[in-house]
Parts: structure tokens; C-alpha cells; sequence
């Protein structure tokens, strides 16, 4: 596969990459936005240090098919459910909700049962995110 043309209208995949809370590092979002828009997906880069307000209110303004976060500081206990929670509050239920960075095995089962599709943790390959996405966006009509 891989032509990343996920959505049933033919048009390209969009993916939000978003940093949440007090990181100042985004080297691993910039990767993975650069391989995401390498593999034929249209990427917005929200940068840093967004609210889950910013990130979801961003999400619904770019009618994005993805929302890929990035996070670091040990906050996404409270920022992950957090945006899924708005999503649903905002009746938003065709968006694939992704997250990535510092995160303890630990976390992932509850952060999965909150909405969250899947976790990448570091050492993770670009090309299995990517495949993932392919594999998981949600069709709209």
C-alpha cells in the first residue's frame, strides 16, 4: 500500500502533530512529521507547549483525519485523556488519536482505554507509525 490516500474521498491524509503541555523539546515530533509527510500525508505542525484546547480546537479547524502527540515532561496521564475528552465533547468521533514520546509501559494500557489508538515509545520506526496510520484512519464519507 502506502499511497497514504486513507480517506475515501481520495484526498490526502492530514495529520496534527502536536506537542501538549511544558515540553521545550520537539526533535521526535519534527521526525516524525517529516516521515509522515515523506510517506505522502499533509502534515500541520502545531509546535510547542499547546493546551489540549489548542490542539482539539486546531484538530477541527484543519479537518484533520489524524492527531499525532508528542510528549515528554511525564504529563501524559492528565494531557491525553484530556484531548480525548474534548473530542468527544465536541462530538468529534472520525478523528485517529495517536501519541508518542516518554511514556512508561505502565501508562499505555489506561491511555489506550481512554481513546488513544496507540503509543509509540522511542525506538519506535518511522515507517511502523506511518503503516499504522495507513492501517487505522478512520473513513469518512
Amino acid at each position: 500500500m502506502g499511497d497514504s490516500m486513507g480517506t475515501d474521498t481520495g484526498r490526502k491524509i492530514r495529520v496534527l502533530v502536536a506537542k501538549p503541555g511544558l515540553d521545550g523539546h520537539d526533535r521526535g515530533a519534527k521526525v516524525v512529521a517529516r516521515a509522515l509527510r515523506d510517506a505522502g500525508m499533509e502534515v500541520i505542525y502545531t509546535g510547542l507547549r499547546q493546551t489540549p484546547e489548542q490542539i482539539v480546537a486546531a484538530a477541527i479547524q484543519e479537518d484533520v483525519d489524524v492527531i499525532a502527540m508528542s510528549i515528554l515532561s511525564g504529563a501524559h496521564n492528565v494531557l491525553f485523556p484530556k484531548v480525548m475528552d474534548l473530542l468527544r465533547e465536541k462530538g468529534v468521533d472520525d478523528i485517529l488519536v495517536v501519541g508518542g514520546g516518554i511514556i512508561p509501559d505502565e501508562d499505555i494500557p489506561a491511555l489506550k482505554e481512554c481513546g488513544i489508538a496507540d503509543i509509540f515509545t522511542p525506538g519506535t520506526s518511522t515507517s511502523e507509525t506511518v503503516k499504522f496510520i495507513e492501517e487505522n484512519v478512520k473513513r469518512r464519507s
